[in-house]
């Protein structure tokens, strides 16, 4: 996908027509959605109106193999690769986008641990978070815009004998408890610039939680604040030292965003739905709004052929050379999330406000999908950078 909007609609794949699960390859995503009915579907309001955190979900989800794409065989994985991570994430975020981002968090910190060097840690945690018994989340939005020059590095850590020191503090990092753990990454003092990633559990000594300012949406996302006060994290537990995380960061990058877009397929998807539910008694009005549940489908149906293409060559090992494929349809991604969201509450109109009615968290959905890191005016800078002829900044 070459274009950073959707105004005109992307061609339909053949698939396209067909329900996800349908067009999908492989096994898992009808286990996946007995564990979404069962475990989310009556908790959806909850989530959303009371910040409550659906533990129970994730753990249920892991038992149905939701998270297991991320993770290799050996290690407790299903061989399913990406694609099955974004499938997986796209049948949440069709009920619930709090959820699915914590679906996108587990994964990508199984994902990180899997990339590493360090066997030892792939041995002892990836199998537990690939069925949903260790949950985990992933403190790196610091870590890249920092690299992209757009905020300062908000940790800093100092090599001692048999690990590293870290002091600071991470705001807002998500899917987090005193029994979960977590990624991050800092630069180290004397290391010029390069950067210790690390996995942090958040009951080790120097550490704690705290509890941050409430969000209007996605606030049942378990997103904490991590104080970090001379906490000691041991060799063990490093997913990359300096010297490796140029490297490193190469392997992970592309796939840490490209699959944030099972978020916005999903929460699409949902939107069309609304829009087809309003025009079972509105269609005669409706037809004078802008967009079109049919426009919205045709330009769903081509960024979900693009996503699922370059999943299956993330699970390949390639990737990093798509970078710049992959920052734009995750940019269109976010753009469309906006566009149908606010056609779908439009489509409902005056009912769209009420407390219970999907439609106005939809629209707090969406834009959290344009916010979240990479943020939309994050991936046009490094857009803008790369086609200008500058290399991708830090990650």
């Amino acid at each position: 996908m070459s274009t950073a909007t959707l105004d005109t609609p992307i061609p339909a794949h053949p698939c396209a027509a067909l329900p996800a699960a349908d067009a999908a390859s492989g096994d898992g995503l009808a286990a996946v959605r007995s564990a979404i009915a069962a475990h989310l579907v009556p908790k959806v309001v909850d989530v959303d109106l009371k910040a409550e955190y659906p533990e129970g979900f994730l753990r249920a989800l892991g038992q149905a193999g939701g998270f297991r794409g991320a993770v290799e065989p050996a290690y407790g994985g299903n061989g399913l690769g990406m694609k099955h991570v974004v499938q997986v994430m796209e049948e949440v975020a069709r009920e619930c986008l709090s959820s699915a981002f914590l679906v996108w968090c587990q994964t990508a910190c199984a994902r990180y641990i899997q990339l590493s060097g360090n066997d030892w840690l792939k041995k002892q945690f990836l199998p537990s978070i690939a069925a949903g018994e260790l949950l985990a989340g992933t403190g790196l939005s610091n870590t890249v815009k920092s690299c992209d020059t757009i905020e300062d590095y908000r940790l800093s850590a100092r090599r001692v004998e048999g690990g590293y020191v870290i002091n600071g503090v991470l705001p807002w990092v998500s899917n987090l408890g005193p029994s979960h753990v977590f990624t991050t990454g800092c630069p180290v003092v004397g290391e010029d610039g390069k950067l210790v990633f690390v996995l942090v559990d958040c009951a080790q000594a120097g550490f704690k939680l705290v509890d941050c300012a409430h969000f209007v949406g996605l606030d049942g996302t378990r997103t904490l604040a991590c104080h970090f006060k001379e906490s000691f994290v041991p060799d063990s537990m490093v997913l990359a030292h300096p010297s490796e995380s140029e490297a490193y960061v190469k392997r992970i990058k592309p796939a840490m965003i490209h699959a944030q877009m099972g978020m916005g397929l999903g929460l699409i998807d949902a939107c069309c739905k609304l829009m087809h539910q309003s025009n079972r008694t509105l269609a005669h009005v409706n037809q004078y709004l802008d967009d079109q549940v049919e426009t919205i489908e045709a330009a769903l149906a081509g960024a979900r052929a693009a996503v699922y293409e370059i999943a299956d060559e993330l699970s390949e090992g390639a990737g990093s050379e798509r970078t710049l494929d992959i920052l734009k349809l995750r940019l269109a991604g976010g753009e469309l999330s906006l566009r149908a969201a606010n056609a779908a509450m439009l489509h409902q109109g005056a009912k769209g406000y009420l407390v219970r009615n999907p439609a106005q968290r939809r629209l707090r959905e969406a834009y959290f999908i344009a916010i979240v890191t990479p943020a939309t005016k994050h991936l046009r800078r490094e857009i803008a950078r790369i086609e200008g002829g500058h290399a991708c900044s830090g990650m």
